[in-house]
């Protein structure tokens, strides 16, 4: 039997009118073998825990440009752990200031992602993380 693949749910919260960069990593994420459900333009946080939710996925990865992260990004982590959901892995990329880095991942984002960043390496990374939070899980069983 094999394993099920990781599902991701890639998500452009905010006002955000360009999703290029968010097209291109899901694109590398589904050619890394993962299953990628991409939520389109505008979301609200509230549109994209349910939609996490609701497609089960393993991995919220957020998009953004608009300047909005610290509010977006950790709104998103707080409504899924307001759903009971907070073994979802949230990792952020976009335009972001190193200064703001360090306070998104105390708010609970995993990790930040730049521009020019490697698929390969937020890949990696993704595989890497599922798998920690998998034994995790197979641990408290």
């Amino acid at each position: 039997m094999s394993e099920r693949p990781i599902r991701v749910l890639v998500a452009k919260p905010g006002l955000d009118g360009h999703d290029r960069g968010a097209k291109v990593i899901a694109q590398a994420l589904r050619d890394a073998g993962m299953e990628v459900i991409y939520t389109g333009l505008r979301q609200t946080p509230e549109q994209i825990v349910e939609a996490a939710l609701q497609e089960d996925v393993q991995v919220v990865g957020l998009s953004i440009l608009s300047g909005a992260h610290m509010h977006l990004f950790p709104a998103v982590v707080e409504g899924l752990r307001a759903q009971g959901a907070d073994d979802i892995l949230v990792v952020g990329g976009g335009i972001i200031p190193d200064e703001d880095i360090p306070l998104l991942k105390e708010a609970g984002i995993a990790e930040i992602f730049g521009p020019g960043t490697p698929t390969t390496e937020i890949i990696r990374f993704i595989r890497e993380e599922v798998a920690k939070r998998a034994q995790k899980e197979e641990g408290k069983q």
